[in-house]
């Protein structure tokens, strides 16, 4: 079988804990105004690779990874979930901790194959970090192009599997700064059993340039970076919503 490939990250340390190999999956059915990466958003322009050529990647500097392991982000790794779930069982022949960075936007319950897939997927995967774009889902399909119903199902399902979970949560200017709505996810998040870390992350603007190099328009031309003090504020509205943290 083979995937497609953006790139790697040899030496990854925001991607989860430790030390990382991080593969950029292509592909991803989302929109983001605020994507830094609209170069991996068709699948098709891809590197073909195969499973085993990863892992051998990872393998050549594995003395590098003792705390970290091996991290799937994107684009959205779940569109090619059968690759993924290859790369992961693979990886864990090999006593490689797993991580999958996703938005979850994929997951559907009505679909059976999928959750057959999504079992074998959680079999091989030791953490899930999934992002949460925007907790009210008229805003979030106005910022992704998606409904977030997906988004807390899959959250459900990976509670129910025991899996550990991350929150990645970005603060946009005007978007997702609303004290309202940082509340809300906090309380959310407070319900999750498998609930573990908290990263708030700062919009920034350094994906301005892909956009000008694709000739594209940038969506949010004009909004400015977000300033630390403001994110690490965000950071402890949600917090202050959960009880075991």
């Amino acid at each position: 079988m083979k995937g497609y490939i953006h790139s790697f990250e040899s030496f990854g340390t925001v991607d989860g804990p430790g030390v990382r190999f991080v593969v950029f999956f292509q592909g991803c059915p989302m929109r983001c105004l605020y994507c830094h990466n609209p170069d991996t958003w068709q699948i098709q322009d891809g590197k073909e690779m195969q499973a085993d050529e990863i892992i051998n990647k990872f393998e050549r500097n594995r003395v590098f990874y003792e705390t970290g392991g091996i991290t799937a982000t994107g684009g959205e790794p779940l569109m090619q979930i059968d690759f993924l779930i290859e790369l992961f069982s693979k990886a864990k022949e090999k006593n490689i901790h797993t991580c999958l960075d996703t938005s979850g936007i994929v997951y559907n319950e009505k679909n059976e194959t999928l959750m057959q897939k999504m079992e074998q997927l959680v079999a091989v995967t030791d953490l899930v970090m999934l992002d949460i774009k925007h907790m009210n889902s008229i805003e979030h399909k106005k910022l992704t192009s998606h409904s977030n119903e997906a988004v807390f199902a899959f959250a459900r399902f990976l509670e129910t599997k025991k899996i550990d979970l991350w929150i990645r949560h970005v603060i946009v200017p005007g978007i997702t700064d609303k004290e309202e709505e940082l509340l809300q996810l906090g309380k959310f998040l407070n319900t999750l059993t498998n609930f573990k870390h908290l990263e708030v992350l700062p919009y920034h603007t350094m994906g301005i340039v892909k956009y000008e190099n694709l000739g594209m328009d940038y969506p949010l031309k004009g909004v400015p970076p977000l300033d630390k003090e403001k994110a690490d504020w965000a950071s402890k509205v949600i917090l202050s919503q959960i009880e075991k943290l």
